[in-house]
């Protein structure tokens, strides 16, 4: 394998973002088949029922532990495999971005945990198999489309983190996962790259809200499109902004804790988180 230097695999980097935004683009473009014809009504929440959709979220979990614990087992190997990536490629500036990044495409990867809730609140029989029921729904097309959305920004995201790195920092890769964590966490370059960072990835996060916190339930109950997913999704947002956040900064806080440590922790709040933005879902839209 040919060991690329920065300006290359940030250069390359951008050309897959701007293919997966291309790709992601087809979902604005599509006028006659995904043209909404009805917004579905939004319900206000308060911050106290965020307790009661965790609460469900834990109850599905231990009612389906065994089989969603065997699904989840891919999120820390996944990540994992990533961790493992970036250090033979000399690219340590992006183990982070890459981990905190995953939370951008999380929507969309917790998918097959939302049909499982969905066919529990049905009455219907759940075992990990129907977490696949995703790939036979009606809006199985529309769930990837905006998947590749949650794609295009995530390797927006990266390529962002990576110039942030190179501005604060300059092109030099770091020699060492010591030298790098000592450059980070005790010079003046390193906070600065920490606060923009964090505060970039924060708006990352924030958008990637808006437009998916119900966008794939949404998708997965009912036959509508890509369009309303999305609308509704930010309508839901900017009607419930303080419980919204709080629902963000719950998952932010659950995925640093499931990290913790070698994101073995993921096991637990993935199928927890997945399955409570399916109640989530059910609170606000009618």
């Amino acid at each position: 394998m040919t060991i690329r230097n920065p300006v290359e695999w940030t250069n390359d980097v951008a050309i897959q973002t701007a293919h997966a935004l291309r790709s992601a683009g087809h979902v604005f473009l599509h006028t006659a088949e995904d043209a909404p014809t009805g917004l579905p009504e939004v319900r206000r929440i308060e911050i106290s029922d965020l307790k009661e959709v965790l609460m469900r979220g834990l109850r599905d979990f231990g009612a389906y532990r065994t089989d969603v614990i065997f699904i989840c087992l891919i999120y820390p190997l996944a990540g994992l495999v990533i961790a493992q990536f970036t250090l033979r490629l000399e690219l340590l500036p992006l183990l982070f971005p890459l981990i905190s990044g995953f939370a951008l495409i999380g929507p969309f990867a917790a998918a097959g945990l939302y049909e499982m809730s969905r066919r529990q609140e049905q009455g219907q029989p759940v075992s990990w198999v129907d977490a696949f029921g995703v790939f036979s729904s009606p809006s199985f097309a529309a769930i990837i489309k905006l998947g590749l959305v949650l794609l295009g920004i995530f390797l927006l995201w990266l390529a962002v983190a990576m110039g942030i790195y190179f501005l604060t920092f300059g092109l030099a890769m770091p020699t060492s996962i010591t030298s790098f964590f000592t450059d980070v966490f005790t010079t003046t370059a390193g906070w600065v790259m920490i606060g923009v960072g964090v505060t970039v990835g924060f708006l990352f996060a924030l958008l990637v809200l808006a437009i998916s916190v119900v966008s794939f339930p949404l998708l997965l109950d009912r036959p509508v499109s890509i369009w309303t997913a999305m609308r509704t999704s930010v309508r839901a947002v900017m009607l419930n902004p303080i419980p919204m956040l709080g629902w963000g900064l719950i998952v932010a806080a659950s995925l640093v804790l499931g990290a913790i440590p070698f994101l073995v922790g993921l096991i637990v709040v993935m199928p927890v988180l997945g399955h409570a933005t399916w109640h989530l879902y059910r609170k606000v839209v009618a």
